[in-house]
């Protein structure tokens, strides 16, 4: 069983309920259909009833037992209108934009996730990731104790001498271009967890540089120091180390000259990179030139599961996509 088998067969061990904002979506419909058959979730499709039943009539797929909500015909509409008025009041929200606001299936679909409705969120298919984190943050907000959002990719690579058996969690690959030395030690932790949730292995996690404890000296390599020091201080059950670099980290027998003290160096499963654009560079080389399966991108951080799709995203990666969210931890 590979891993996305195996996240399939979490996922419909936890019978999640998944919402879909952008139900008059082509792909999504055809998406909704697959993973209501598989019995991976309970989906709720948002938006007109006639347009996206119309949708599914012209792509050939069968919705008729699948939950459709117009936001505007709800009858929790007005309640999540004086919800979201109260969430925002502090930003000085009025309740005529908060209508506004309220029309946006993606906003009903937050709200659909911070009233227990349902426990997850996926969108991105025909919207930009600012567009689908913004209600998000707005109103399910991060995890308490976490004040970044994160995007992790699981690697699934053909060596299997490295990592657990092959299998790694990269991050940030996606969404902070330069966390700060806390926001990194955040990350590592919610990386673990993702280890954990979306994998089912035991964290070690290993903070990246191009120094391994203090072989070079620089401003950028600092702030992995002070990130592990952080994470340790925080979280001191993670298995965690740091400054290393990527042979030290994954490489026994680098790990025994360059780290020989570290519990984590040599056998690294979760490797958090320093920036946005060493994660995101790191996860494409290791897919194309290491002929690595990545499976994601997963959002983490969120109070509860919230993911983001590519707008160029394929009805296989939808369905995907809602596996993983029904695997992720509930607050």
């Amino acid at each position: 069983m590979n891993l996305v088998e195996k996240i399939k067969a979490k996922a419909k061990q936890n019978k999640r309920r998944i919402v879909l904002p952008e139900g008059t979506e082509p792909r999504t419909v055809q998406a909704a259909q697959i993973i209501q058959a598989e019995g991976l979730a309970k989906v709720t499709l948002l938006g007109d009833e006639k347009e996206i039943r119309e949708v599914a009539k012209s792509v050939g797929a069968e919705i008729g037992d699948i939950t459709i909500i117009n936001p505007v015909e709800a009858s929790c509409f007005a309640s999540y209108v004086d919800e979201l008025v109260e969430i925002r009041k502090k930003k000085g929200l009025k309740r005529e934009e908060a209508e506004k606001l309220m029309k946006n299936t993606l906003y009903f679909g937050a709200m659909m996730v911070y009233q227990g409705e349902v426990e997850g969120f996926v969108a991105g298919a025909e919207n930009t990731t600012g567009n689908v984190l913004k209600p998000a943050l707005q109103i399910i907000k991060t995890a308490p104790g976490v004040t970044v959002v994160s995007g992790a990719f699981m690697m699934v690579t053909p060596v299997k001498e490295f990592g657990e058996e092959g299998v790694f969690v990269f991050a940030d690959c996606a969404v902070t271009p330069n966390p700060t030395a806390g926001q990194l030690a955040e990350i590592a932790y919610c990386s673990a967890k993702t280890a954990r949730d979306l994998v089912g292995m035991e964290p070690k996690v290993a903070m990246l540089s191009f120094s391994t404890m203090g072989s070079a000296k620089h401003e950028l390599v600092e702030k992995v120091v002070r990130a592990t020091r952080l994470a340790k201080d925080k979280y001191p059950d993670l298995q965690i180390d740091g400054e290393l670099q990527l042979d030290a980290a994954i490489v026994p027998k680098v790990a025994s000259s360059k780290a020989p003290d570290s519990k984590v160096a040599g056998k690294a499963n979760v490797l958090v990179f320093p920036d946005l654009q060493a994660g995101n560079i790191g996860y494409k080389l290791v897919q194309r030139l290491g002929l690595a399966e990545p499976v994601g991108p997963v959002l983490q951080g969120m109070a509860k599961p919230v993911n983001d799709l590519s707008r160029g995203c394929s009805v296989e990666d939808i369905v995907n996509t809602v596996a993983m969210t029904c695997c992720q931890e509930l607050s």
